[in-house]
């Protein structure tokens, strides 16, 4: 199975647009969405819908529960919070009832599908994880993978069969995996990333080869920047994609 794993869309429908026109050229039997399909960006109806015309596979996120859930709207920071609620407003009904009922959680061949962190956590964000608790964690599932989002950067966690955790970075390019291993894989971001690297990311992770590719995508950059703005959405969340 090549699966790809897209993560942290935000509402960037030209990142949204690139990684599947990208996507045409690589074979991938299945495409998934790790969560936060919306926030911050200024496309979100519009992302929702094309997800939902490409009956996308989809977990919720931390965006999508903060719009349904008001406790989960007030842990966010006030950027953030002001964003979600404008992004709320831009949203129609029945994209909202889409995704409040968004599952936590979907398994597709060897893999677990999560936004935050196995088996099942919007929240939590792979860098709080000890090593200790990755264990733990996928202690909790009986899925060899796990891809998770949230974080909006690349890493990865390669648990051995003695429990032993190695924390690998990951980068552009296609990565081995090794066969006796367990894999908790950070995938970055499609909308919004915090690398340092204004392109859109994602992972394809494919079971039969052994391995994983991380793919890196142009998209324009300015066009998002400028409807951002044009919106009133916080200018914070334009800088940040530059």
């Amino acid at each position: 199975m090549r699966l790809a794993a897209l993560s942290d869309v935000h509402g960037n429908l030209e990142a949204f647009r690139a990684v599947l026109a990208d996507l045409q050229g690589q074979k991938v039997e299945h495409t998934v969405l790790l969560g936060d399909v919306v926030g911050y960006g200024p496309d979100p109806e519009e992302c929702v819908r094309l997800a939902r015309e490409l009956k996308l596979p989809t977990v919720m996120g931390n965006h999508e529960l903060g719009l349904s859930d008001k406790l989960t709207l007030a842990w966010f920071n006030s950027t953030a919070r002001r964003s979600l609620e404008q992004v709320g407003a831009m949203l129609s009904q029945e994209s909202l009832a889409w995704l409040a009922g968004l599952p936590l959680f979907l398994v597709l061949g060897s893999c677990r599908l999560v936004h935050g962190a196995p088996p099942a956590s919007v929240t939590k964000y792979y860098f709080e994880l000890g090593r200790a608790e990755i264990v733990q964690r996928m202690n909790r599932i009986p899925e060899p993978w796990c891809l998770v989002g949230h974080t909006h950067e690349l890493a990865m966690a390669r648990i051995d069969q003695e429990g032993h955790v190695e924390r690998l970075g990951l980068e552009e390019g296609r990565h081995a995996l090794q066969e006796d291993a367990r894999y908790l894989i950070n995938t970055g971001a499609v909308g919004q990333p915090r690398d340092g690297d204004p392109r859109a990311k994602y992972v394809i992770v494919d079971d039969q080869a052994g391995d994983i590719e991380v793919r890196c995508v142009k998209y324009d950059v300015q066009a998002t920047v400028d409807k951002i703005l044009d919106k009133g959405l916080p200018e914070f969340n334009a800088r940040r994609l530059q």
